[in-house]
């Protein structure tokens, strides 16, 4: 009975939830999916995850989350998951011919980010506390990537890179919860809610949603959204088990550092609407037990017609992206 209280993810391998197990995932965004080149370009994220059944003596926060557990629920804790994630990530303007971009587009930026995530399990819901740091401007390496990228694979060239956003240090916490509201009785239907409040320079905010998803096994796997949240991954059908989903995303972004540039030094940035929805939806397919992959497409949809369209265009293509996650057992 104890597997089904952990995180879906963390049961790829279909085996005991009393032993320590270990996974790593890679996650792709990429506009390029849905057939553009602006905006949230390109982001990569690779994961490591550490798994403690209720058997095991359970993980203790990093020193890195530590400051944030006072808001985890006390009472039985049915299993422990620790996240260490890497990732890049690329924004540019919308026309990336330019040299100069114009007023209102968005600003060129690099971010190389490192999150730690503790997430403690209950027994029909996950809480999720993180902790990010990471460097945006030219250190971060963006521009190499992105050209080295293109190059390959013979796309257009992108030469608004001087304009990019400066060198600066940047963090983020964050505390999430994913909650199994409604299921069916053969297991093949459910809906899962959940939020998150975010503090800090990279990102200050919160955002609450719902997802429906319809398949398989999807008790071992409901609470894979708040990877999702945290951009570590996608959902992850696990245990043999395959599902599709849908959902929606109601969100408030008080900064950003993608929109808002840098925060102690004078650089680009553009005004924007705070408030914005996106819909998700996807599939993902779990390989006999030891793997699992997803496909999803992300997109907002408040689009404006009469107030502000240029920058109500630009944000939106901060959420308009496909995005591929492989994850396996180690």
């Amino acid at each position: 009975m104890i597997r089904k209280y952990l995180l879906g993810l963390f049961l790829l391998s279909g085996g005991q939830a009393y032993a320590v197990e270990y996974f790593f995932s890679a996650t792709l965004d990429n506009d390029l999916f849905v057939g553009e080149d602006s905006g949230y370009t390109n982001g990569i994220y690779f994961s490591l995850y550490d798994v403690y059944g209720q058997g095991d003596p359970l993980k203790k926060p990093s020193i890195w989350v530590w400051p944030l557990m006072w808001s985890m629920p006390s009472g039985s804790t049915y299993g422990i998951v620790n996240v260490n994630s890497l990732g890049q990530v690329l924004t540019t303007a919308e026309d990336i011919s330019q040299v100069n971009p114009p007023e209102g587009s968005l600003p060129y930026s690099g971010l190389l980010n490192y999150t730690n995530a503790y997430i403690k399990i209950g027994s029909n819901y996950a809480d999720w506390v993180s902790t990010s740091v990471g460097l945006v401007g030219p250190k971060a390496k963006g521009e190499q990537t992105q050209k080295a990228v293109h190059k390959a694979i013979g796309a257009k060239e992108p030469k608004g890179w001087d304009t990019q956003l400066k060198n600066e240090v940047v963090f983020g916490f964050s505390r999430g919860r994913a909650l199994r509201v409604l299921a069916s009785s053969s297991d093949t239907f459910d809906v899962v809610a959940g939020g998150q409040i975010a503090v800090g320079t990279l990102r200050s905010g919160a955002n609450a949603g719902f997802m429906l998803r319809v398949g398989q096994n999807l008790q071992e796997s409901y609470s894979t959204v708040l990877l999702a949240n945290a951009r570590a991954s996608n959902p992850i059908a696990v245990n043999n088990g395959w599902f599709a989903y849908a959902g929606v995303l109601l969100n408030y972004d008080a900064n950003s550092i993608f929109t808002d540039g840098n925060t102690f030094r004078d650089s680009r940035s553009i005004d924007y609407d705070h408030t914005y929805n996106v819909f998700t939806t996807g599939l993902s397919y779990s390989l006999g037990g030891h793997g699992a992959i997803t496909f999803a497409y992300n997109t907002s949809f408040n689009k404006r017609d009469e107030v502000d369209t240029n920058n109500s265009i630009q944000t939106e293509k901060l959420n308009r992206y496909g995005t591929l996650t492989i994850a396996w057992q180690l």
